[in-house]
């Protein structure tokens, strides 16, 4: 009796003119957060003119540069092709591995902050934390960094440490987008 073979989907990157492999099986919590998060994306974006898209999708952003983002939302249609996205999403996610921390901080942060990429978020699966970037003058500033905090450490805080946590805030592109942490980190194990 013959076997099927299946090939594994190879994913790579095309970062400054240089080819990188992705890893084909990130970490489950990574896929489960990056799930999550495309999943609040759609759920809002229903109906509505702009777009949502999950890992897997190419985004060209110059001859030099596609790369693969966790999320994303797209206000212009017009960059949507049937291979891909050619042109700079709006807001972008990357939910970092120990294997991607430095570029997804470094190289691509710089690349998205040069393409013009309005918002920008890095996802610690580790920390269950959320650093925002807005785009400012043509550079990233740090907007804020959301983090869902062990009990352990909210045992040991002041009342005024414990009321000044956010649980919940709102993308620089939707005033009206809520987007709450305990659902982005719902399901990790």
């Amino acid at each position: 009796m013959a076997s099927i073979v299946f090939q594994e989907e190879r994913w790579e990157e095309l970062l400054s003119g240089k080819t990188f492999a992705l890893s084909p099986r990130p970490a489950i919590n990574h896929n489960i957060v990056a799930y999550n998060i495309t999943s609040i994306f759609k759920r809002f974006l229903r109906g509505k003119y702009y777009a949502a898209f999950s890992d897997g999708v190419d985004v060209y952003l110059s001859e030099e540069d596609r790369v693969i983002p966790d999320a994303m939302i797209i206000c212009n249609r017009d960059i949507i092709k049937p291979n891909g996205i050619h042109g700079v999403p709006d807001l972008i996610v990357e939910v970092v591995s120990p294997t991607t921390a430095t570029s997804d901080k470094g190289y691509k942060k710089k690349l998205y902050e040069k393409s013009g990429v309005r918002e920008y978020w890095i996802v610690d699966t580790y920390s269950r934390s959320i650093e925002v970037y807005l785009l400012k003058n043509d550079k990233f500033e740090l907007d804020f960094v959301y983090s869902i905090y062990p009990d352990y450490l909210i045992e040991k805080m002041s009342d005024a440490e414990k009321e000044a946590i956010i649980y919940m805030f709102h993308t620089s592109l939707f005033a009206d987008m809520a987007v709450h942490l305990e659902e982005v980190f719902e399901g990790m194990f």
